[in-house]
């Protein structure tokens, strides 16, 4: 038990020298690294003012360089201030002495000046005293020659006078007879040729219009379809078209007769359509020949564009455009007028480059001189008159719109446009073989026979056929009964007997038809 206690004893005490020989380790190693950073910041402090001078050094070095580099731009500014005050100091310098020498010219002239205003003041004075002496002289000799001729100075003035006026006078009217005489002689040989010289320019063909058109088919078998069942088809055709078709032995053609080329026209294209496609009956007749009359204003506007573009006519309101295209399908006399107006276009184009006019605006008069014969609708004003409205409407110059006006003498030509205008009218319908008179007349007549119909009331379309002997009429359903159908066929009949003049007959034939309409849906 003893030695227990003494071996804990010994542990215990072994332990704590153990315990403190490790505290005064711990507390040499401690010291150590206390001095060991205690030299270390040292050092690093140390280090960091050197590197603080340094840094501070530089950014003096830096601030010294700033501010020597501020002092240069600052002296060159100073410079170029002192440069620019001394330059305008300069230039007032020379201002001030340019001023000078001014004022010293301008003081040297105005003494010049004074000098000579002097030296005339006394030179005007002695011409004055002159003057007053050579007006007395004169006066004292015109007394003398009044007393020697026995006449005062104003009658022998009026004398005198009155022998030279005679004498200019007779001298002034042997010359003007000589110089009309002259200019006589010399107009008419210019004018004859400039007029010789045009008509050698222009070569056209002579007019072919015609009332009908043939129209060919392939086999005599296509005759029947086109009649139709009781004749069916070809009365809506006709009835569609306002055009005479006539059927008859002549092989493999069909001819169509009216007086108006649209019409004939139209029809020809619509039969066309119709037999190329097979399908020939009343309903597809009329639609195809609606579609027909499109395309036939279609083609208007563009013949009326490619005449205008072809004359070189430019800026056309396009309502003219129009009216030009359907020059081509009208005729004056037999003449095809767009043909005659081309002509004279071309013709007034030549004459006005000769006598040395605007050429544009000769064309464009001549190109619209007769646009007055294909108006809309029947006017009572001169076709001359009608065309000027339509020109001046649509903007036209004044001289384009007086020369169209005046080219039949309904107005006052104002302008050496509108006798060029009348004398190529002249020149390209006068010329062998460019009218036909009997043509228009029958054509006229044709139109009257229409118009007359057209004057009554309920009345659709009325067409001129077989050369004017008969007036079909067609009227409308839901105004016109199959009694006042009968009445109308009379009293047409009856006012073309008592206000036209005609060879023969003409029979009136009205047309009432009904239809039901009703759509399946």
């Amino acid at each position: 038990m003893d030695n227990i206690l003494t071996i804990i004893i010994s542990g215990i005490i072994g332990i704590a020298g153990g315990f403190g020989i490790a505290k005064l380790i711990e507390k040499s190693n401690i010291s150590n690294l206390i001095k060991n950073a205690k030299k270390e910041a040292a050092s690093i402090l140390k280090d960091a003012n050197l590197e603080a001078e340094n840094i501070k050094k530089d950014k003096i070095l830096q601030a010294k360089e700033k501010f020597i580099e501020l002092k240069s731009e600052h002296e060159q500014v100073i410079l170029s201030r002192d440069k620019k005050v001394a330059e305008i100091e300069k230039r007032v310098r020379d201002k001030e002495s340019q001023v000078s020498n001014e004022l010293s010219k301008a003081k040297k002239v105005n003494d010049d000046f004074e000098s000579k205003t002097l030296e005339y003041t006394s030179k005007i004075e002695n011409l004055d005293k002159k003057q007053a002496e050579v007006d007395k002289l004169h006066k004292s000799q015109l007394q003398q020659l009044e007393v020697i001729s026995g006449l005062s100075a104003e009658e022998a003035k009026e004398q005198l006078v009155e022998g030279l006026k005679a004498e200019a006078k007779s001298k002034a009217m042997s010359h003007i007879q000589d110089t009309i005489e002259e200019a006589k002689l010399t107009a008419q040989q210019e004018a004859k040729k400039i007029i010789i010289n045009t008509i050698q320019r222009v070569g056209t063909e002579e007019a072919v219009e015609n009332c009908v058109s043939v129209f060919n088919i392939e086999s005599d078998d296509v005759k029947g379809r086109i009649i139709g069942r009781e004749g069916r088809n070809i009365r809506a055709l006709e009835a569609a078209t306002g055009v005479e078709i006539i059927v008859d032995d002549t092989p493999e053609a069909i001819i169509l007769s009216c007086f108006d080329p649209v019409r004939r026209e139209i029809a020809r294209l619509a039969l066309h359509k119709l037999v190329t496609d097979g399908r020939i009956h009343p309903a597809r007749i009329e639609e195809v020949v609606a579609k027909t009359a499109k395309q036939i204003d279609d083609e208007i506007i563009e013949v009326g564009k490619r005449t205008v573009i072809d004359l070189g006519i430019h800026g056309l309101h396009p309502e003219l455009i129009k009216v030009v295209g359907r020059m081509k399908y009208r005729s004056s006399y037999g003449q095809n007028l767009l043909q005659h107006s081309r002509e004279v276009s071309k013709l007034c184009g030549i004459m006005a480059a000769e006598l040395g006019l605007n050429v544009k605006l000769a064309k464009r008069a001549g190109l619209l001189h007769d646009i007055g014969k294909v108006p809309d609708a029947e006017s009572d004003l001169p076709h001359a008159l009608l065309g000027m409205q339509w020109a001046e409407k649509y903007g036209e110059k004044e001289e384009v719109c007086n020369a169209i006006g005046a080219h039949h003498d309904e107005i006052e030509m104002k302008s050496l446009l509108s006798p060029i205008i009348q004398v190529c009218d002249a020149i390209s319908g006068a010329r062998p073989g460019a009218r036909r008179q009997v043509l228009d007349s029958y054509i006229q007549r044709l139109k009257d026979l229409e118009e007359v119909a057209y004057g009554f009331s309920g009345v659709k379309n009325a067409y001129a056929i077989q050369a004017g002997r008969e007036l079909r009429v067609i009227v409308e359903s839901e105004k016109v009964s199959d009694e006042n159908a009968a009445n109308l066929s009379f009293d047409i009949s009856q006012k073309i007997q008592t206000e036209m003049t005609y060879p023969g007959q003409v029979k009136v034939t009205v047309i009432r038809e009904t239809r039901a309409v009703n759509i399946a849906k």
